[in-house]
């Protein structure tokens, strides 16, 4: 019975300890992926690049959108600038969860590529078999 009370009285000083270890190992995991998350960031604004080319959506971390063009880059933050009343926003890395690129629907461009090409090929095939049964 005496053995019991120890081991009990072990585990009750034991689990807070654990609890406390894992909640550390947690944030230290959160850490490092908030941090890769913000070097991310960096890399996606700089693939942008900058000027009025450079259009894309941020979405930050209380969910408010940014619409307009990269306008400048530094080390903290970067600047954009509305679209429609090229007004300035500064905006901090560490405060933007997304970053859209808005520079164009490349797989829309490319399937109309595609169904253009096939439709004049399609044509072309019809012409073709009606001159050739004339």
């Amino acid at each position: 019975m005496k053995k019991l009370c120890y081991v009990l009285g072990a585990l009750l000083l034991i689990t807070p300890i654990a609890q406390v270890a894992s909640q550390t190992k947690k944030d230290l995991e959160l850490a490092k992926k908030k941090q890769k998350t913000l070097e991310q960031v960096k890399k996606d604004v700089n693939r942008l690049g900058v000027g009025s080319k450079a259009k894309a959506t941020i979405t930050l971390h209380d969910n408010t959108k940014v619409k307009g063009y990269v306008y400048s880059v530094s080390n903290d933050d970067f600047v954009t600038r509305d679209r429609k009343t090229d007004a300035p926003t500064t905006i901090r890395f560490a405060d933007v969860y997304k970053v859209d690129d808005n520079r164009g629907h490349r797989n829309a461009m490319l399937a109309t590529i595609f169904v253009g090409i096939g439709a004049a090929v399609t044509i072309a095939a019809v012409i073709g078999a009606i001159a050739r049964n004339e």
